[in-house]
C-alpha cells in the first residue's frame, strides 16, 4: 500500500509546486488576514484626515455624485480603494520580505 501511496503522494507534492499553487495560498491567507486591519485603518484614520481637507463635504465614504436621480457614491470607492491599494501594498511586501516568491517550484524544460 505504501508503494502506491508514496508516488501519488510525490506527484500531488509536484503539482502543487509547479502550478503555483502554494503563493496563491499564501496571497489569499495573507490578503483575507490584513482585510479588516485595513478595512478599520482606511475608516477610521484616512478617512477622517481626508475629511479635514474636504471641510464641508465632510466624510470621504459621504461623497456623491448626484446624475438625474441617482447618486454615485464616489467617496466610498475611492475609500475602497485605498482599502485595496493598501492590502496589497502588505501583501506584495509580506511576501517579497519573508521570501515566500521562491517556494513555488519551476517546470523543468523538456528536451
Amino acid at each position: 500500500m505504501e508503494k502506491i501511496l508514496k508516488p501519488r503522494l510525490e506527484d500531488f507534492l509536484n503539482f502543487v509546486r509547479e502550478h503555483g499553487v502554494i503563493g496563491l495560498a499564501l496571497g489569499i491567507i495573507i490578503g483575507g488576514a490584513v482585510t479588516k486591519l485595513v478595512t478599520a485603518t482606511v475608516t477610521d484614520l484616512i478617512n477622517p484626515i481626508v475629511g479635514i481637507f474636504l471641510g464641508k463635504l465632510g466624510n470621504l465614504n459621504d461623497i456623491t455624485i448626484p446624475i438625474f436621480s441617482a447618486n454615485i457614491l464616489i467617496g466610498n470607492f475611492i475609500s475602497t480603494l485605498i482599502d485595496f491599494l493598501i492590502i496589497f501594498a502588505v501583501v506584495y511586501f509580506g511576501i517579497k520580505k519573508l521570501g515566500l516568491e521562491k517556494i513555488d517550484k519551476k517546470k523543468e524544460e523538456s528536451k
